[in-house]
């Protein structure tokens, strides 16, 4: 397929891992092969993801553990807590293998990815399949794939290649205009990629329900009446490509570490010694995209569910320097901590936040502001060195708890088959 200027249209791919998170667990389980399986968020207090029996039983996604426990043991359904080092080391392998198969590829999700098939022979659905059997093969996991010449009607493709996917074999090329037409006629407009719920009242005003009917407004109208990404949208959903592939992540304009804790919090120590945990692994991220920050958040609240004294307050804390010293960072934490604790409460959640990253050599700093000094960067990158080599946590600062009572709860834990050598998957000899 080519243009009017007689190159290749661009075609897109988006390739998604058919319910992640419960294929992963019965990967490293092959006897629940066939049972119902779900995996529970933090704490283990919704349901996140299911398997397709999960999904036969009428289970939906966000429903609360505890409403539902006895209706997932009156149906023998299995329950994991989230094991997020697992999903992202088998999800890596995945990215891996797609992205030798195709130009480029950019990493969308945690499961997700979008790869450019421009100039690939045809037919591109069944090179699409091939892709699939390598990853099938390679990783255990098998994907959905959506094919469009823009990355909007991609994501569309891949929506369809799960609601057929008994049909489709979980590949479907959306590339020919009758084909386009057929599918976003019966796609609800809040499926649409961009769109969702909070856009779906205004649409529904001007008569618009489905992809179909949002694809024939006028771009430049629904720029003026709502913004610039929804006419993108309106854009790409008529086949004009918007969107580039993204090849590398950009960099976060903050980095935020935040988690309800195992159980409520009463003392400023415990509270702290979590709070010094959200630095330390926020101030790896930053390092990570070699960025510093200039300003730090911190935030406690109590549970405003149930019964109890209510309470929630933040602050922003000043740094003496832009800075990724995790060393300097919890100090400034701690001080706004103290600030905006209150005895009295039962705190559920801490968060801490780091604001105003500016990229390492690409910014000028005033002639007389103090800077990091260079024995803050011989340390840190020893520090990293050292838990790249030997694994998160080997070395942490001194108030980083090593086994906190607070921590998220997940009793339901499986083993890091992958990444913790005590936990190998084993094979028992017949």
């Amino acid at each position: 397929m080519v243009d009017v200027a007689g190159k290749p249209r661009p075609s897109f791919a988006l390739i998604d891992c058919n319910n992640c998170f419960a294929s992963v667990e019965v990967l490293f389980r092959p006897e629940l092969r066939g049972r119902p399986v779900v995996v529970l968020s933090n704490n283990d207090g919704c349901i996140i993801a299911r398997s397709q029996e999960a999904k036969a039983l009428g289970l939906k996604m966000g429903e609360p553990y505890f409403k539902v426990r006895a209706f997932l043991e009156e149906h023998g359904v299995v329950s994991f807590s989230s094991n997020y080092t697992l999903y992202g080391e088998v999800t890596a392998r995945v990215q891996d293998t797609i992205a030798g198969m195709v130009p480029s590829v950019e990493k969308y999700s945690i499961d997700e990815s979008f790869a450019d098939l421009t100039g690939l022979p045809e037919p591109l659905a069944e090179y699409c399949r091939c892709i699939q059997s390598r990853v099938l093969k390679w990783t255990g996991m098998r994907v959905g794939i959506g094919i469009g010449h823009t990355k909007t009607l991609a994501k569309a493709a891949q929506h369809a290649s799960k609601v057929w996917r008994d049909k489709t074999g979980g590949v479907v090329d959306l590339r020919s205009p009758h084909a386009s037409e057929w599918l976003l006629k019966r796609m609800p407009v809040e499926e649409v990629w961009g769109v969702g719920r909070r856009l779906k009242a205004r649409l529904a005003d001007e008569r618009v329900q489905n992809a179909w009917q949002l694809s024939q407004l006028d771009p430049a109208g629904v720029k003026r009446r709502y913004n610039v990404v929804l006419e993108r949208t309106v854009r790409e959903l008529r086949g004009e490509s918007c969107l580039d592939l993204e090849e590398a992540e950009p960099d976060k304009q903050s980095i935020c570490c935040s988690r309800m804790f195992g159980e409520r919090i009463t003392t400023l120590a415990a509270i702290k010694a979590a709070v010094a945990t959200y630095v330390d692994r926020a101030a790896g991220k930053l390092r990570k995209q070699s960025s510093l920050a200039g300003h730090l958040q911190v935030g406690i609240q109590t549970s405003f569910h149930g019964e109890g004294a209510k309470y929630a307050r933040s602050i922003v804390c000043a740094l003496p320097y832009p800075t990724d010293d995790v060393r300097v960072l919890t100090a400034s934490a701690m001080r706004g901590l103290e600030e905006i604790f209150r005895v009295g409460f039962k705190y559920s959640k801490a968060e801490v936040l780091l604001m105003d990253l500016r990229k390492r050599g690409e910014f000028t700093a005033d002639l007389f502001s103090p800077e990091q000094p260079p024995a803050a960067d011989s340390v840190m990158a020893v520090l990293d060195q050292i838990n790249a080599k030997w694994g998160r946590g080997t070395l942490r600062p001194a108030a980083v708890a090593a086994d906190p009572r607070w921590a998220m709860r997940r009793s339901l834990l499986s083993p890091s088959y992958l990444t913790d050598i005590n936990q190998l998957w084993k094979v028992k000899a017949i």
